[in-house]
């Protein structure tokens, strides 16, 4: 058996596959706490991630119903870019600022004129820094808390934190480091000079974990912690990755041709290729994959946190929601959201706020609202693949996973506006069930079987066919002419075209 686990921000999951069954044996989730305030701080304890790990373990374990000491390897998927800061001790010294922490959006400007603009970052980088990056939480860490900044002796990102817990070694891997901003994406190297823009000393280098390939292991789970979960003496840890990286392996996506789409807490976007990526446009991160290869990703900030906002506001459940979102025609009557409550990172617009646009007294309505923010996070998607599409990535399909791909409405709706056919896996925790195929593919390649990830991925994932959406040319074009009004107030009110 093979443990995939997503430490995401709302929770931790954790499942067992089954490689005889080719399918899970047992799934656990548990909530995690978050620290937000108005300023745009949003940062959690790694110890919560871990008292998540083990609460949804021993639900997992309980669902499989099987003798734990079958488990031959852990996979770990984290979110991207926090900042989990370690002294000498290997002790967090204070809470990990998270991806969508845009508190240090001004560091971020200073940074990106200290590297030459957008032209000096993707010369230095062959990527744009953008807010949220773990770059700019280190020099808000040392203009802000000098003490705790004194006293890093090690940088690590949170499923790093993850896998230093369970084995005790410090290590990384590319997809993940790739997100870092201190990171060369086409040599797939650190970026030291770019940590001198932040402290001239050097110890910033010297605290960078080692990198591994994604097919390396990082160690073992530690003796102590083998005992409590219940697990053999030599159960590997894989590399892991960011839980993008990780939800591509968990649909399949590891040659070209193919989207994914996350409608999660945040939105996400992404197509692999094996190229290294050219000049591309500033917003469109070229990381690279966790199967060798390079992920071009969009990432929106605002996505099922600005619905459940618009939800809770009226007092509805997930059903009356959605029962009311469909009422409404496309286009909710007129009315045109920018759902920017957290800023937004696609468009780059770190420090904007939410809108209501084209409000009137005829269309002023509980269901022309909840449709407005369904249409509105997912134009930001749109706007989005436009860039994937701009730099000559074809997208035959789109592979749609996260909490959203399970409304009928907004499967409906992706497959529409992005006018493509949209496909669900039947394993819809992608990013877990990615970290279980990578610790799978770990430990085959150990035991001196030369296994594909391909090959594994072909075996693991699967689609739902009959659950298969294709657009409605009738409503892809009344979603284009919404998405052009979008876009038009896009560039009114921020000059974006």
């Amino acid at each position: 058996m093979y443990l995939g686990v997503d430490c995401g921000t709302q929770g931790t999951k954790v499942v067992i596959l089954d490689p005889d069954l080719g399918a899970l044996r047992g799934e656990g989730y548990a909530t995690h706490e978050l620290i937000s305030e108005a300023n745009g701080r949003r940062e959690q304890e790694p110890s919560w991630w871990v008292d998540a790990f083990r609460r949804a373990y021993r639900m997992a374990l309980a669902q499989a119903g099987i003798d734990s000491r079958a488990i031959r390897a852990v996979g770990v998927s984290g979110q991207q870019h926090g900042l989990v800061a370690l002294d000498s001790a290997g002790q967090v010294i204070r809470p990990a600022k998270l991806w969508c922490d845009t508190e240090t959006a001004p560091q971020n400007a200073e940074l990106l004129e200290r590297l030459g603009g957008e032209q000096g970052s993707m010369e230095q980088l062959g990527l744009v820094l953008a807010t949220g990056y773990t770059l700019s939480k280190l020099l808000w860490l040392k203009q802000n808390e000098s003490e705790n900044f004194d006293r890093i002796a090690h940088i690590l990102l949170p499923h790093d934190y993850l896998n230093y817990w369970l084995s005790g070694e410090i290590a990384t891997e590319c997809g993940d480091a790739s997100g870092t901003g201190y990171f060369d994406i086409r040599s797939r190297k650190w970026a030291p000079q770019v940590l001198g823009l932040v402290d001239s000393t050097g110890r910033l280098e010297n605290a960078l974990p080692p990198l591994l390939e994604a097919q390396q292991a990082v160690g073992r789970v530690r003796p102590e912690i083998a005992r409590e979960l219940g697990l053999g003496n030599d159960v590997l840890v894989a590399s892991g990755g960011g839980d993008n990286m990780m939800g591509a392996i968990g649909t399949g996506n590891i040659r070209d041709g193919v989207v994914t789409l996350s409608l999660g807490t945040s939105g996400t976007l992404y197509a692999c290729s094996d190229r290294a990526p050219q000049q591309l446009h500033p917003q469109l991160a070229p990381f690279c994959s966790s199967s060798g290869g390079w992920l071009g990703l969009i990432c929106t900030l605002n996505l099922t946190g600005a619905a459940n906002a618009v939800r809770e506001m009226f007092g509805l459940d997930l059903a009356q929601f959605n029962a009311e979102a469909a009422r409404a025609p496309i286009g909710a009557g007129g009315i045109t959201m920018l759902p920017f409550l957290s800023g937004e990172r696609v468009p780059a617009l770190p420090e904007a706020t939410g809108s209501l646009l084209g409000l009137n007294m005829q269309n002023l309505s509980a269901a022309n609202f909840c449709r407005a923010v369904l249409e509105g996070t997912t134009f930001g998607l749109r706007y989005g693949l436009d860039l994937l599409r701009n730099a000559g990535i074809e997208s035959r399909d789109i592979r749609l996973i996260g909490g959203g791909a399970k409304s009928p409405l907004w499967r409906q709706m992706v497959a529409d506006v992005m006018n493509a056919r949209v496909l669900c896996p039947e394993i819809g925790e992608a990013a877990a069930l990615g970290g279980a195929i990578q610790a799978a593919w770990c430990d085959l390649n150990r035991a001196g079987q030369n296994t594909s990830l391909e090959s594994l991925c072909d075996r693991f994932v699967a689609f739902d066919d009959a659950g298969a959406v294709e657009p409605v040319a009738k409503d892809v074009q009344a979603y284009e002419a919404a998405y052009n009004i979008y876009r038009r107030h896009l560039q009114a009110l921020y000059q974006l075209s």
